[in-house]
């Protein structure tokens, strides 16, 4: 109810906006706005970017092949640790193209991944992600984003490593790589804002993803996992650098498995934010407020358990710089999210780090690091003992030869303790070398 409730702001809002423009198609001049607004990072709902300034561009077509091979040293989890190499190709396709009033940024990249030992595992790859951004008037403006990975392992991802960063509340939560089993991992998000004074915004968006393990067996111990959620918020500009909101968030967030059963959880959250701009490059944010839940459960031996309910802090914090050669970004939360494949909502602490430099013309590196200490919610019985933490690392050094060919090293190390997950809880840490070559080509749009 809520989650429609916020949707339908978001199309008045949009409504509101279309009302401005006359039969003519031409837009009356306001005298109250003279420079638009920033969406705050806590009510944005996108990552902090990680392109440097020396790599944007637009309205361009990008196509190409990329070749991996990967050593780990702990494949299927379970009791004994099991290594394996893998290879992959991947075919990749992106359109980046601005227009008058959009931005929209489309990329494909199928595959396929063998393993030497495992073969049982090998797996068709598929990842789609689409990002676009209209102004459907001078004062509004419209942000929807979508991702979709199909894979047997996270670390297939073509962007995997680069350290995207959230600076709300609404980041989620990835606390788990599972072992080598095929997967499918789809998140969205749709938003819309609008500056209806020189100083003032409104906004509203709504988030769903979900995730599910096609083989319960292989990864056993760990849930498939649905949330929806809707916010609406309210911000002010104090000054060029100073901003001020309130938001208002609701979530529904269920996990379910053939061995723990469904578990539900409702949060409703009213955070206060405020964001610095010391430059134009440089963000500082932090959010905070109570946070309501409700957790509820199966059944034990045919009786119903009593919804778990509890009044929580929604806490957190971000800073980003972008410049031409190095850009960093880094976030702390303690809220309350999915948990990625734990058997029911987390109460989190987590933390997340990016860092990309800009060595010289031809060779960069990035670094990005996690952390998230997640307990779950509701009995004791289904998910307390399923508590844990999640620390993870990735370092990468990329080599372009000339226009088309790049080359990249790459290492992981990823440590998750749960000691009552049974495919992670022998074998908690894995190590993973990576070495990929890249051929692309890149074409210019409206030229």
């Amino acid at each position: 109810m809520l989650t429609r409730a916020c949707l339908t702001l978001a199309l008045l809002v949009a409504t509101t906006a279309w009302a401005q423009t006359d039969t003519n198609g031409t837009e009356p001049a306001s005298p109250l706005i003279d420079e638009t607004m920033l969406t705050p990072p806590p009510v944005s709902g996108q990552a902090y970017p990680t392109a440097l300034g020396s790599e944007e561009r637009s309205n361009y077509l990008r196509y190409g092949v990329s070749f991996n091979s990967a050593y780990t040293d702990n494949a299927l989890g379970g009791s004994t640790p099991v290594s394996d190499v893998s290879y992959s190709i991947s075919p990749t396709i992106a359109l980046d193209q601005t227009r008058s009033t959009m931005h929209t940024v489309l990329t494909y990249a199928p595959g396929f991944t063998f393993y030497q030992r495992i073969t049982s595992r090998d797996e068709a790859d598929q990842n789609l992600s689409i990002n676009v951004t209209d102004r459907l008037s001078p004062h509004v403006r419209l942000t929807a984003q979508d991702s979709l990975q199909k894979s047997s392992s996270v670390f297939n991802q073509p962007d995997y490593g680069s350290g995207g960063v959230s600076g709300g509340p609404g980041g989620g939560n990835s606390p788990i790589v599972a072992p080598i089993s095929p997967f499918l991992n789809n998140r969205g998000n749709v938003g819309v804002s609008y500056q209806f004074a020189a100083n003032a915004m409104v906004g509203a968006s709504g988030t769903f993803t979900n995730l599910h393990y096609y083989n319960s067996a292989e990864v056993s111990g760990l849930a498939d996992g649905t949330s929806q959620s809707g916010s609406v918020y309210y911000s002010i500009r104090a000054s060029k650098l100073h901003y001020f909101g309130v938001s208002y968030e609701y979530q529904r967030l269920v996990s379910s498995s053939s061995t723990i059963g469904e578990s539900e959880t409702q949060t409703h959250a009213i955070h206060f934010f405020y964001t610095l701009y010391p430059t134009s490059r440089i963000s500082i944010s932090v959010f905070g407020g109570p946070l309501h839940s409700n957790t509820s459960e199966g059944a034990l031996e045919g009786v119903p358990l009593p919804p778990a309910v509890a009044w929580n802090p929604s806490i957190g914090g971000s800073f980003s710089w972008q410049g031409n050669l190095t850009n960093a970004a880094f976030s702390y939360s303690h809220t309350i999210s999915g948990g990625g494949g734990l058997s029911g909502a987390v109460r989190s602490d987590s933390a997340s780090l990016s860092l990309r430099r800009q060595i010289t013309r031809s060779l960069g590196a990035s670094l990005s690091g996690s952390y998230a200490q997640n307990n779950v919610l509701g009995s004791p019985l289904f998910g307390g003992s399923n508590d844990g933490h999640s620390i993870s690392g990735t370092g990468s050094i990329s080599k372009q030869f000339g226009e088309h060919l790049s080359f990249q090293l790459g290492y992981t190390r990823l440590h998750q303790d749960y000691s009552n997950v049974a495919v992670l809880a022998a074998v908690p840490t894995t190590n993973r070398e990576s070495i990929s070559v890249s051929y692309t080509f890149s074409r210019p749009l409206g030229r």
